[in-house]
């Protein structure tokens, strides 16, 4: 089937089944790689985009949840404008708050997330946010911080 998807600001058709995940159609048929699959169940945080704001596993949720519900759909690729970095993509460059970094675009997106609910979290809210996450690296307290300068700036 055909749908039409706003990813990143623009307006986006795709001819997929309707029970695709939103995570292979974003990387497979719109080659918007940053997204990464982890765990495929939702639970590490490695797929998270945006869904009209909110913090979402696109590993769950269905390209037919997506069109039917008109959603705005928003990638670690949308975050920055143009060759500027987002505030929060900035900040974990230079608080190094990554490693291998494939967890690191769920958690810009999960930050992001947060600091559009509360843009100046304390360290409890951070990480509560960010428990969704899962690190191997363990960088959470560089990515604390990293969400700390961003939500004090």
């Amino acid at each position: 089937m055909k749908y039409a998807l706003t990813v990143n600001g623009e307006r986006r058709e795709v001819d997929v089944p309707p029970t695709s995940p939103l995570l292979w159609v974003l990387r497979d048929d719109l080659e918007l790689t940053g997204t990464r699959y982890g765990c495929g169940r939702g639970q590490c945080g490695a797929c998270f985009v945006l869904a009209d704001g909110r913090a979402v596993a696109s590993c769950l949720t269905t390209v037919e949840q997506v069109a039917r519900g008109g959603m705005e759909i928003t990638t670690v690729e949308g975050l920055a404008q143009g060759d500027r970095l987002h505030p929060l993509q900035q900040a974990f460059i230079d608080e190094d708050a990554m490693q291998c970094g494939y967890c690191t675009s769920g958690m810009l997106i999960g930050a992001a997330a947060l600091l559009e609910q509360d843009p100046q979290p304390d360290e409890e809210a951070i990480r509560a946010a960010m428990a969704a996450h899962l690190c191997r690296c363990g960088v959470y307290g560089r990515v604390i911080r990293a969400i700390q300068k961003v939500g004090a700036g």
